[in-house]
């Protein structure tokens, strides 16, 4: 029997599954639902600070459960638009190749490797897609749709994670804190921390155990920030063809780089990193010595693939090690 020819189309797809839907609407729900008690007492303050939480609440649950879920199939002479609405009727659109007068790929205001095709049509109307998910050739599938619908003088987009460049990087160069900017921080926390005891005093009401216990949490935590803010600047990885460069900053300010190169590997796999998985995947590479390294967020789980899959590429990694 004759194999199936490969597919030409390109398949765009956005919005998450009703499980993570109702997982998020249920977390959601539960913070919301501990400021309830805030509604029985006769603070004028907790009250109004209740009710904001669980307006908040109710408006993130909406958006959450109504938000639609889009998919795109561009094939070379066409662009099939679908879109639902969960428990709603899909409702589907089809775009001609020569209704298509220019295509542009601007830069994402949330993601330097998250990129969406921005088509302008002849009518005048603009359609944004969803992100491409395949975010290591995001150069070759741009030119190659600019190519089948016949438009020019479409700007490469600039991709720190296109498989064509030299060097892929993940996350942004690392750099300390100012000591003004951690100084202002600690000074912030000690504030926070004070406000509870100063409120009660204030009150003519006598501070309670855990006004009392705030205290010194607060001056450890300053203490923590002072000394260990630089940690949270997290990792800058370098993707090299060999190896890996990984940049990371100690509590005071000085630069750690390790290298991981092929055989180091132990297990290469994608995991979430949060409660959600179009947002929060990663790439999680274990080596022989025991030692584990997460890599910056990516994006979606298909994005974290594809980019785990350039670096088992590039650093020619067994396949047994590959649990992508």
């Amino acid at each position: 029997m004759d194999e199936a020819p490969p597919s030409n189309d390109i398949r765009l797809r956005e919005g998450s599954s009703i499980a993570q839907r109702l997982v998020m609407a249920g977390f959601a729900a539960a913070v919301s639902l501990c400021f309830t008690p805030g509604l029985f007492t006769h603070d004028y303050l907790e009250v109004i600070i209740s009710v904001v939480a669980l307006l908040l609440g109710a408006a993130f649950i909406g958006a959450v459960m109504l938000a639609p879920a889009v998919v795109w199939i561009i094939t070379p002479n066409e662009i099939l638009i679908g879109r639902q609405r969960p428990f709603g009727r899909l409702r589907s659109r089809i775009v001609a190749k020569d209704d298509v007068a220019e295509l542009r790929v601007p830069k994402s205001k949330v993601s330097r490797a998250r990129f969406h095709l921005v088509f302008t049509l002849a009518s005048g109307e603009r359609l944004t897609s969803p992100p491409i998910s395949d975010v290591t050739h995001v150069r070759e599938t741009v030119a190659r749709i600019a190519t089948q619908f016949g438009v020019a003088n479409v700007e490469a987009p600039v991709n720190p994670l296109d498989a064509s460049n030299p060097e892929m990087h993940l996350g942004e160069p690392v750099e300390p804190f100012s000591e003004r900017d951690v100084r202002i921080v600690a000074v912030i926390v000690v504030a926070l921390s004070v406000v509870p005891y100063a409120y009660k005093l204030w009150r003519g009401l006598s501070p309670g155990p855990i006004d009392i216990m705030l205290l010194p949490i607060g001056a450890i935590a300053a203490f923590a920030v002072h000394r260990y803010a630089n940690l949270v600047t997290g990792a800058f990885w370098i993707i090299r063809q060999r190896d890996i460069r990984i940049e990371r900053l100690s509590g005071d300010g000085k630069l750690r780089a390790d290298h991981i190169e092929g055989r180091d590997v132990k297990a290469i796999t994608v995991e979430r990193r949060g409660r959600s998985e179009d947002e929060h995947c990663i790439v999680v590479i274990r080596l022989r010595s025991g030692r584990r390294f997460r890599s910056p967020r990516i994006g979606s789980r298909n994005e974290a693939r594809a980019v785990g899959a350039e670096i088992v590429r590039r650093l020619a990694i067994a396949p047994e090690s590959n649990q992508i």
